[in-house]
């Protein structure tokens, strides 16, 4: 399913539609569509959001894909969320990379073509996008759409894992473990463990466990 609106990108004041946003900037927009859509005030927001988006401005075509994807707004073109989320997704825009990752990796309203999914989620994570270093880990360590690769998926993993990523943390400390992409390291694989653990990973915290205070302690 799509995600909400790229509000960690996009933080605007409540705006209300008026003739004037014919001549405001697009990134103005675009903060009047976010307040908009903040009031509950969808078609207005779907209108701003698409101006915006006609004018090039990338966070607003993300918003008004993902108000298509979501049902929140309607368009002529049946292919217009996918074209919408290309656009910005091709602008560099990290979450919109991410997104359009997630419909060819599940083939939603396009076909399915994991090694698509897989450059699209190369472009997010070589930007910091934690879910997306998360997904194309996982891709390399299971070779799914792309050739399996499990240093490459312990170094994505790393990426993420030092982010704070709970899940990496702990497939990253079974790497260690197991010496899996990576040269085996019991102290590597406890710190990974304990990580995990921390940031509320039931797995890891039962390997923690088993592991005793003094290897789970370890550094």
């Amino acid at each position: 399913m799509p995600r909400l609106l790229c509000r960690a990108l996009l933080c605007g004041t409540l705006m209300h539609l008026c003739p004037l946003a014919i001549a405001m900037p697009p990134a103005l927009v675009g903060e009047a569509g976010v307040g908009a859509y903040e009031a509950g005030r969808l078609d207005d927001a779907a209108r701003l959001f698409e101006q915006a988006a006609r004018a090039g401005n990338r966070l607003a075509q993300f918003n008004y894909a993902m108000m298509l994807l979501r049902g929140e707004t309607t368009a002529r073109d049946d292919h217009a969320a996918w074209r919408w989320l290309r656009r910005a997704a091709a602008a560099g825009l990290p979450q919109a990379q991410y997104e359009l990752a997630v419909l060819y990796d599940h083939g939603d309203g396009v076909e399915r073509s994991l090694p698509t999914a897989a450059e699209w989620y190369r472009r997010a994570a070589e930007q910091g996008h934690v879910d997306a270093q998360v997904s194309l880990a996982a891709m390399y360590f299971a070779g799914r759409g792309i050739p399996l690769d499990p240093a490459a998926a312990a170094r994505w993993y790393h990426a993420a894992a030092s982010a704070g990523h709970a899940g990496a943390q702990n497939a990253l400390a079974g790497m260690y473990e197991t010496g899996s992409g990576v040269e085996p390291d019991p102290d590597l694989a406890a710190h990974w463990y304990r990580e995990a653990a921390k940031h509320g990973n039931a797995e890891a915290r039962a390997k923690v466990e088993a592991l005793g205070p003094e290897e789970g302690a370890a550094q």
